[in-house]
């Protein structure tokens, strides 16, 4: 079973973007906690911040046969979980808009 975790429906398709399969948002999203903190300033006085990510929030713990799509931050963040895919090669079309993607990356 594939979890879709992410606010959004995922969309598989072939090298002609015809649609192989889609993943509905389930209704439930992993998310990293986050916190901006300063990081001075720019000559001109221009505030320069950087966030800083902490623990996944709505992640269930790993369930035989079921693995989850998740963003990209929430895998990298989370090198131990082999559960996790995301949406990889993205698929664009002539008009340079995305339209899903050729396949999900372990």
């Amino acid at each position: 079973m594939v979890i879709n975790m992410t606010p959004h429906a995922i969309t598989v398709v072939d090298a002609d973007c015809n649609i192989i399969r889609v993943y509905p948002a389930s209704g439930k999203t992993i998310r990293l906690s986050s916190s901006t903190v300063s990081a001075g300033a720019l000559p001109d006085g221009t505030p320069l911040t950087r966030t800083e990510f902490g623990e996944a929030v709505g992640l269930p713990d790993s369930a035989p046969d079921t693995m989850y799509i998740v963003s990209q931050l929430v895998k990298s963040a989370l090198p131990g979980r082999t559960d996790l895919l995301v949406p990889a090669e993205v698929a664009r079309d002539a008009a340079g808009n995305i339209v899903g993607c050729k396949s999900l990356g372990i």
